[in-house]
């Protein structure tokens, strides 16, 4: 058996935080985790109102192993600047998860995450797309847009790979 470490080398990026000059590993950030949920955001869309839902999953299941990793992102033109992108974050939503600066998360400039995330499911096809990650590293669900936070399939899924 792989351990959760070596399972999750295709995370093994050093990214900034989001409006921080701290640099963080993301393999690091999931490592002994069961469970991974990545996310595309952005702060200018329809959906981002799922931060909320999003920061109550993580109240909800960080203590028993889920690791919920944000990812900015402008690939479909609605980030604002940094600094307003964490002010929605941290001020308006209250986000104590994990948010990396803002990368690309689709097409030839994906980031190698978001290259992998692809090759092994599919691309982001809007923002506030929900990748769960098991412990072997395989990205086991997609959740689209239209499924938020508070889904009981999401929330399903996430117990399913937290009691295996």
């Amino acid at each position: 058996m792989t351990s959760t470490a070596q399972a999750y080398d295709w995370l093994d990026h050093d990214l900034r935080r989001l409006h921080s000059s701290e640099t963080v590993n993301v393999r690091d950030l999931a490592a002994d985790a069961p469970a991974v949920l990545l996310v595309n955001t952005a702060s200018h869309c329809g959906f981002t109102g799922q931060f909320e839902g999003l920061e109550a999953l993580h109240q909800e299941y960080a203590g028993k192993g889920l690791k919920l990793i944000g990812f900015s992102s402008d690939s479909f033109n609605q980030e604002a600047d940094e600094e307003k992108a964490a002010e929605t974050c941290f001020v308006n939503f209250g986000v104590t998860f994990d948010m990396m600066a803002t990368v690309p998360v689709r097409g030839s400039k994906a980031h190698p995450i978001f290259a992998e995330v692809a090759r092994q499911t599919r691309a982001p096809r809007w923002n506030f797309n929900k990748y769960l990650v098991n412990r072997d590293g395989e990205v086991v669900e997609v959740f689209g847009a239209l499924t938020g936070p508070d889904s009981g399939k999401l929330k399903r899924a996430i117990e399913r790979l937290l009691s295996s």
